[in-house]
């Protein structure tokens, strides 16, 4: 028997979930980072999503768009070390001169940073568009972080990726089926997902 699903959060509690205008948004890059390009942090499908991420930051520039740019900062000699190559914001999505970036260490972005600070000062609003690795992890707690500040954040679900991991049972969760339960987490509550880059330009 097939599961029906049920009415979300988000309806529930009537907020909506129209798709802002990048034109009229603040578009935040989480941990676009060679970390997860290569070696034990490697993601399934980094790359597509790198490339959608690619578009997307092209997109906000052209629109006049204000960027904001997330690193996780690990140390030294770890996936995540920012003062190496491994950490560094990939070539394809690099800050451009005046493009901010905040540094975090946990995995929303929001928590001890400058973030809430950067936007005040940007005065750009409420909506958000945020894309980036990972989906499960620090694209989801974001997001949740941005909520509860009262943002209203979007999420572009083919700019995002995510990795396989051991479930609770001792299977493994392929990536696909974690991408999706952290856009649907995400969907439920939190923000609303737009499918593609192009979903939020045409």
């Amino acid at each position: 028997m097939t599961a029906s699903a049920s009415t979300s959060l988000r309806d529930v509690m009537g907020l909506g979930n129209e798709l802002p205008r990048l034109a009229d948004a603040t578009l935040i890059m989480i941990d676009f980072q060679n970390t997860y390009r290569t070696g034990v942090m490697a993601l399934d499908g980094a790359e597509p999503a790198l490339a959608a991420g690619a578009r997307l930051l092209a997109a906000a520039r052209a629109a006049g768009t204000p960027v904001i740019h997330i690193v996780n900062d690990g140390g030294e000699n770890t996936p995540y070390d920012i003062r190496a190559r491994i950490g560094a914001i990939s070539d394809e999505v690099a800050p451009a001169e005046g493009e901010p970036v905040v540094v975090k260490q946990v995995p929303n972005a929001f928590h001890d940073t400058d973030l809430e600070k950067t936007l005040r000062e940007l005065g750009t609003g409420t909506e958000l568009v945020l894309a980036g690795f990972m989906t499960h992890m620090c694209v989801t707690f974001t997001a949740q972080g941005a909520f509860n500040l009262g943002y209203r954040p979007t999420v572009v679900a083919e700019a995002t990726a995510t990795r396989a991991l051991t479930s609770p049972d001792g299977t493994a969760l392929p990536a696909a089926a974690l991408q999706t339960a952290a856009l649907t987490t995400i969907g439920d509550l939190f923000g609303v997902i737009a499918a593609t880059v192009d979903d939020l330009t045409a």
